[in-house]
């Protein structure tokens, strides 16, 4: 009725039937092939190993878990403490070797700068001659002295400052 209906043949509407009909059955065997694989995969996950239970693995990874956030916590606070003491320690330095009186060769005289990282320290400079050894500290503020600087010791001084930017 519904053929003389629509004008198709009967014939044609039990061909396309038939067709939805074994797509339909080769997707359920794909799928009954899939669950049954799902079925496994699910059993031997569940069986645990050497007779453990899942709950004492998953405890015991949750502990794991929790060990290893405490720890970070703990590394990222130590290294925040590290960070905030290189703040004050000698980061920067600079070394001129020069001869300080012309009679005296082998430049054994010297200014080392040492600087934190906000250019605060000393230059000490060491003056090599036949009578001694004469030795001198200057203090550094924000990468300035209030003293004046000899031309080596600017030097020094520079030389830290710069190795600071690399």
């Amino acid at each position: 009725m519904i053929s003389k209906y629509l004008g198709i043949d009967s014939d044609y509407i039990i061909i396309g039937l038939a067709a939805v009909l074994l797509i339909l059955v080769i997707l359920t065997i794909v799928n009954i092939v899939q669950m049954r694989k799902l079925k496994k995969r699910y059993r031997i996950f569940m069986s645990g190993k050497d007779a453990k239970t899942l709950e004492d693995i998953l405890t015991t990874r949750l502990d794991q878990v929790d060990s290893l956030i405490a720890s970070n916590k703990k590394n990222e606070q130590s290294i925040q403490q590290i960070f905030n003491t290189m703040k004050y320690t000698f980061q920067k330095v600079g070394l001129i070797k020069y001869d300080a009186f012309n009679e005296m060769g082998g430049k054994l005289s010297f200014s080392l700068a040492l600087l934190d990282q906000k250019n605060d320290g000393f230059i000490i400079n060491a003056m090599h001659s036949r009578e001694g050894c004469y030795t001198y500290i200057k203090e550094i503020i924000d990468g300035n002295s209030i003293i004046q600087l000899a031309e080596e010791e600017k030097e020094a001084l520079n030389m830290a400052m710069d190795s600071g930017k690399k």
